[in-house]
C-alpha cells in the first residue's frame, strides 16, 4: 500500500488525510508538532471555559465545503440552551441532533461584529446608518462623504493596501477605520503592504457594495434569515454562520477521530526535521518524536508547514541561493490571546438584538482605540453558550494581540501581560477590573503569513517546489497565503484530487485564494 506523509494536523492536513481515506487506497500518516490537532483552528479549554483562537465563522461560498462540514457535524435539530433562554424562533434541521443532549452538532449562529472606536460602537463593515454618522459627528461625516466622492473619481494605482482601501472608502474613512488598525495588526504601515492582501481578504467590499446590500435587504422579496448559503452576499456581510458546539477545535478533533477509525494515523508531538529527495522525488522524512529521530519512507509528501521551514528541511537537492533567501525571509505575524473570565462587562447591549442579561451580542469586536495595543475582542458566550462553564453568571472573553516572535509583547511574562490586558480593557470602558475572576494567556507562532518583503518573490519558491513531483504544498503556511479555513481545506482537496487522478500540474492547488477561483470547485 502506498503511503502519504502529511506535515501538520490543522484544517488542511486533516482534510487531506480524510480525503485520501475517502477517495484513494493511499495510507495517510499525519505528523503534528503540538499535542493537539487543529492548528490555529484549535479550541483551548481553560478550566471548562473554551477559547477559539482567532475566531472562526464556519461559512463558505463553496457548497462542497459546507456539505463536508455538515457530514462531519450535522446542523442542530433542536434549540440550544441560549435559544431556550431567549425564545429564539429558528428553523431547525429535520431530524438534526439536539445540542442539549448531543455533542456532535453544529449550531446556527447570528453574525454580529462591530468596531469599537471613540468609546462607541460602529457596524462592521461600516454601515451608512444614522447611528454611524451620529457617532462620527457632522464634521467627520462631511469629510468622509467628500473623500469618498473624490476617491470614486480620481482612482489611485492599487500598488499598496493603503491605495486599495482609499479607492473603496475614500481617504477620511481609510484614516479613521483602516490605517491605524492595519498597522496594529501587521506592524507595518498599509502603504508598505500589498494590495493583493486586500483583494483576498476584503474582496469586493466597498461603500458601493454596502449600499447595494442595504438596498437588497430592504426591497428583496427573496431574502430569508434562514438561508445559510448566502451565495449572493459579500462574505464580510453575511448574517449567519454555523459553529461547532464546543468551538472549531471540536470539529477537527472529530475529523481526527473519524480518520483514525478508518485506519489513518496521527502522531502528535512530532516534528519533521529533514526531507530526503532522490532526483525530483521525496523518498523519506526524518521525524523527531520522544527525543528520538526516526526515518519514514513515503510515496507522497503533503506539507502544511511554513515554507521557510520546508525549504530549510530539504536534503539531496541543490537549492538556488535566491530561493533559499526568499523562503527564509518570508514575513509572518504572531499572535497572543488573553482569556479573561469576568462576572460581567461594563458595556451593555444597546442594539435591537435580544441577549441574555443585556449582554452585548457581538462574537467579536474590532478595537480601534489608538491608546491601547489590543486589536480584537472575542465574546465566547456569543459563539456558543457551551463555550463557557457558567454561561448565566460569567462571561469569557478573548483579547487578541498581534506581535512578532521575540518582540517586547512576545517576551513579557504571563503575569505582566495579563495585568496589561486587564488594564487596557478597563481603560477603554469595556470592563471593571474588579469583575475579573480568572485569566490565561496563549501564544501562537506564525499565525498570519504577511504580504510584504520577500513575499513578492514567492513565485520563485513556488516554481522550485513545484518541480518536486510528489510534494504538495497546502494550507495557510504551506502556501504563505492568508487563507480562510475553507480555502485551506480546498487546497487539500485539490491536492488529493491531483494525486488520485495523476495530474501533474499544481496550479489548481495554489490558485485557491480568491472567492471567484474557489467557490465552484467540484470534487
Amino acid at each position: 500500500m502506498k503511503k502519504a506523509i502529511i506535515i501538520g494536523g490543522g484544517p488542511a492536513g486533516l482534510t487531506a488525510a480524510y480525503e485520501l481515506l475517502s477517495q484513494t487506497d493511499i495510507h495517510p500518516v499525519v505528523f503534528e508538532m503540538e499535542d493537539q490537532v487543529g492548528g490555529i483552528s484549535k479550541t483551548i479549554n481553560y478550566k471548562g471555559n473554551r477559547m477559539d483562537i482567532g475566531g472562526h465563522r464556519f461559512f463558505s461560498k463553496s457548497t462542497l465545503v459546507m456539505e463536508w462540514w455538515n457530514k462531519v457535524m450535522p446542523l442542530q435539530g433542536q434549540p440550544a440552551s441560549d435559544d431556550f433562554l431567549l425564545h429564539k424562533d429558528k428553523t431547525f434541521a429535520p431530524n438534526g441532533p439536539d445540542p442539549e443532549n448531543d455533542d456532535r452538532v453544529m449550531l446556527v449562529r447570528e453574525r454580529v461584529s462591530r468596531i469599537y472606536f471613540l468609546h462607541k460602537f460602529f457596524d462592521y463593515p461600516i454601515s451608512l446608518k444614522f447611528q454611524t454618522f451620529a457617532n462620527m459627528g457632522l464634521w467627520r461625516t462631511l469629510k468622509a462623504g467628500c473623500g469618498y466622492v473624490f476617491a470614486s473619481v480620481f482612482k489611485r494605482k492599487e500598488d499598496s493596501l493603503e491605495n486599495f482601501y482609499i479607492n473603496r472608502f475614500g481617504k477620511p474613512l481609510y484614516e479613521l477605520f483602516f490605517e491605524d488598525y492595519t498597522e496594529k495588526v501587521w506592524g507595518v504601515h498599509p502603504s508598505k503592504l500589498g494590495a493583493d492582501w486586500g483583494s483576498q481578504r476584503v474582496k469586493g467590499l466597498s461603500v458601493s457594495k454596502v449600499l447595494k446590500d442595504m438596498i437588497a435587504k430592504r426591497f428583496s422579496r427573496h431574502h430569508s434569515d434562514d438561508d445559510l448559503s448566502q451565495k449572493q452576499v459579500e462574505t464580510s456581510l453575511i448574517e449567519q454562520f454555523v459553529y461547532p458546539k464546543y468551538g472549531p477545535g471540536q470539529l477537527w478533533e472529530t475529523v481526527a477521530q473519524d480518520m483514525e477509525r478508518q485506519s489513518g494515523e496521527i502522531v502528535k508531538n512530532s516534528q519533521v526535521t529533514a526531507i530526503y529527495l532522490e532526483g525530483n522525488r521525496v523518498k523519506s522524512v526524518d521525524v523527531s518524536h520522544d527525543n528520538a529521530i526516526e526515518n519514514h519512507p513515503c510515496d507522497y509528501l503533503i506539507s502544511s508547514m511554513p515554507l521557510k521551514e520546508l525549504v530549510e528541511a530539504l536534503r539531496g537537492i541543490d537549492i538556488p541561493e535566491e530561493v533559499r533567501h526568499i523562503a527564509t525571509t518570508l514575513p509572518y505575524r504572531d499572535f497572543i490571546t488573553v482569556g479573561l473570565l469576568v462576572k460581567k462587562m461594563k458595556i451593555q447591549n444597546q442594539t435591537h438584538i435580544a441577549t441574555y442579561d443585556n449582554r452585548i451580542p457581538d462574537t467579536w469586536v474590532y478595537i480601534q482605540e489608538r491608546e491601547v495595543k489590543v486589536g480584537r475582542l472575542q465574546i465566547f458566550n456569543n459563539w456558543s453558550p457551551y463555550m463557557v462553564d457558567d454561561y448565566k453568571n460569567t462571561m469569557f472573553v478573548g483579547m487578541e494581540y498581534f506581535c512578532s516572535e521575540g518582540d517586547a509583547l512576545w517576551n513579557m511574562s504571563n503575569t505582566d501581560f495579563i495585568q496589561m490586558a486587564i488594564g487596557e480593557l478597563s481603560q477603554i470602558g469595556i470592563i471593571d477590573r474588579n469583575d475579573v475572576l480568572d485569566a490565561t494567556r496563549v501564544k501562537i507562532k506564525k499565525a498570519y503569513p504577511a504580504y510584504y518583503g520577500s513575499y513578492y518573490q514567492l513565485d520563485k519558491v513556488r516554481a522550485f517546489l513545484d518541480n518536486i513531483e510528489n510534494l504538495y504544498c497546502i494550507g495557510r503556511n504551506g502556501q504563505h497565503h492568508y487563507n480562510n479555513m475553507d480555502h485551506s481545506m480546498l487546497t487539500a482537496m485539490e491536492a488529493v484530487a491531483n494525486i488520485r487522478d495523476n495530474i501533474t500540474t499544481k496550479d489548481n492547488i495554489w490558485n485557491i485564494n480568491t472567492e471567484e477561483e474557489y467557490h465552484e470547485v467540484k470534487r
